[in-house]
């Protein structure tokens, strides 16, 4: 076919095929992440030059099926119609699930192009597959390739323009498909004995009841100690430094010199030195997303990244699931958890992966109340950890506790039920570096673009609120709550207002307020679970709808006054 300028190639396949990292070997760095029109899900869409042409790649959201059960994959087939090329990527393990799939895209007349990915991890499991026979049978270019070394994209790149119009498939329902696909995989692949790998036992170990929970217990210990390690260091080592040495000096002579004093001083720099407690633009508004919360987000994303990469969340999904659908979720609504512990917002966005309204309502709703994410995380360890880790440890404590209570009385209260879970398992394999640190790049980039704005507007507003004597106002009001049932001082209110906008910076408010320890878990807890931050919140709404979030508000409200007035009865005077 001919290659033509801002032509638009789809990069279409099952999910955990290795699809993202062919396109990035295609695209480089030229990519823009969207969300697809009237829906909260992503794509990732980029540019490829090509003899002198601009072509459009996109990476399409991974489907098993063009009969779609979520919306992600409605999404896949709705872009189906809009694609000039097909670039099919599937995995060579797991050819006989892959190939129903490219049937399927053989019905739809777009020009095609076969990649069987994971070429490598074929060979290693002592797969063979006949690749001149598999083209003559499809008629289509079939290629192979090891995305992660680039081995085969240079290939399939000067193969673009061989790309045709398939016959279709002989088979005209499921059940012809698959017969067809059993007579193809007959024919071309064969599959010879070999000892297994360490990954592989590794992947047997870990996908067992009895050995896969210790050792999941194992890794989310190790995950969060990295997080914790290097997000200290970098904070003691390289931010800290910065800001106190560096920052500080040029911003309060700039700013003293342009402004000695008044309420544009005050405004930018607050009135104690402390950079928290300042409460100003240029002190508390820059230095909580940087020097307190990035080191945290950027040990996150990394560690995730790289258990993402790996191969592993998947089995963990499967062993949470007989614990989740108690719930009312099936295993992998451990995924929106997950995320939604670096930042609640994509955490919000993967409630789409779930089947049914009723399990997005409850993983919507568990996420919110919580899942803290890293920036708020970040915050409660450096307020409530000189004290002791066994005071964030109660804190997290009270959090899990309520999840299971609330999810189990939504579970018995919303009709319907859980799904069962039928999940791809991935093979282990070591990650890619370089895609490794382009994922990282492009999650921290998304958190400074939407944390430091919002952080601004949560600090000028503070100032506002002070300044106007709305929060004295609304500390009165709500005085009966915070002070008689949770036993907090009043001046907490000010946390839960700025707790819409940023969790994290409602939580460094609390410090200026000289609570006790027990205080500190009550006001922690109860910022956690009253109210998500605006941005998750509008994404909910899109997510859940009106209605339904409003019900979710209400649970979240309710559930945080009783939370706060039980602790308040039960904990005791820490000394």
């Amino acid at each position: 076919m001919e290659i033509r300028e801002d032509m638009k190639i789809l990069l279409m396949g099952n999910p955990n095929v290795g699809k993202s990292v062919v396109f990035n070997r295609l695209t480089g760095a030229r990519v823009v992440t969207a969300n697809y029109a009237g829906t909260t899900v992503e794509y990732t869409k980029g540019t490829m030059f090509y003899a002198g042409n601009h072509l459009e790649i996109i990476d399409v959201p991974g489907t098993y099926s063009l009969e779609p059960t979520c919306k992600a994959e409605e999404v896949a087939v709705e872009m189906l119609s809009s694609g000039d090329l097909i670039i099919n990527v599937a995995d060579a393990t797991n050819l006989e699930r892959n190939l129903h799939f490219t049937m399927e895209l053989m019905r739809q007349g777009k020009p095609m192009i076969l990649v069987l990915n994971l070429w490598d991890e074929a060979r290693h499991k002592g797969i063979h597959i006949d690749v001149a026979a598999l083209e003559k049978l499809l008629q289509i270019p079939v290629i192979t390739t090891v995305a992660v070394t680039a081995e085969g994209i240079k290939e399939l790149i000067s193969r673009l323009p061989e790309a045709v119009v398939p016959s279709p498939p002989n088979g005209q329902v499921n059940g012809d498909l698959w017969r067809e696909v059993g007579k193809i995989i007959k024919q071309i692949q064969r599959i010879t004995h070999r000892h297994h790998t360490w990954l592989e036992r590794l992947e047997d170990i870990s996908i067992k009841p009895r050995s896969g929970l210790p050792l999941a217990a194992v890794v989310i210990f190790l995950t969060f100690a990295v997080i914790r390690f290097v997000g200290e260091n970098l904070i003691n080592y390289v931010f800290n430094p910065f800001f106190e040495n560096l920052y500080r000096p040029f911003i309060y002579h700039t700013v003293s010199y342009a402004f000695p004093s008044g309420v544009i001083h005050d405004l930018l720099l607050g009135t104690t030195p402390d950079f928290i407690e300042s409460l100003g633009l240029l002190t508390t508004g820059i230095y909580v997303p940087i020097a307190m919360v990035l080191p945290y987000i950027f040990s996150f994303y990394l560690v995730l990244g790289f258990v993402e990469d790996f191969g592993y969340l998947p089995r963990f999904a499967i062993l949470m699931d007989t614990f989740m659908h108690k719930l009312g979720l099936h295993g992998f609504a451990i995924m929106p958890m997950i995320l939604g512990l670096g930042c609640n917002v994509p955490g919000a966005m993967a409630t789409r992966i779930l089947e049914s309204r009723r399990e997005k309502f409850i993983a919507g709703t568990l996420m919110a109340i919580a899942v803290p994410c890293m920036a708020q995380t970040a915050m409660i360890i450096g307020l409530v950890g000189p004290y002791g880790l066994v005071y964030v440890a109660m804190i997290y404590g009270n959090l899990a506790v309520v999840a299971i209570v609330i999810g189990s009385i939504m579970n018995a209260l919303i009709p319907g039920y859980s799904p069962e879970l039928f999940l791809e398992i991935p093979s282990y394999h070591l990650p890619h570096f370089g895609t490794l640190m382009k994922k990282l790049w492009m999650r921290i980039r998304g958190f400074l673009a939407e944390a430091i704005p919002l952080v601004l507007i949560g600090v000028l507003l503070v100032n506002i609120l002070f300044l106007s004597g709305i929060i004295d106002l609304f500390s009165n009001f709500s005085a009966p709550v915070i002070v008689k049932i949770m036993g907090l001082p009043k001046e907490a209110v000010s946390s839960l207002i700025i707790g819409f906008l940023r969790k994290d910076v409602a939580v460094g408010m609390l410090e200026p307020l000289n609570m006790t320890i027990k205080q500190l878990i009550i006001a922690c807890t109860v910022l956690s679970i009253y109210f998500p931050c605006i941005a998750t919140f509008a994404v909910l709404i899109k997510e859940l709808g009106v209605k339904a979030m409003l019900k979710a508000s209400l649970i979240m409200v309710g559930t945080a006054i009783a939370v706060g007035g039980l602790l308040n009865l039960l904990l005791p005077n820490f000394s």
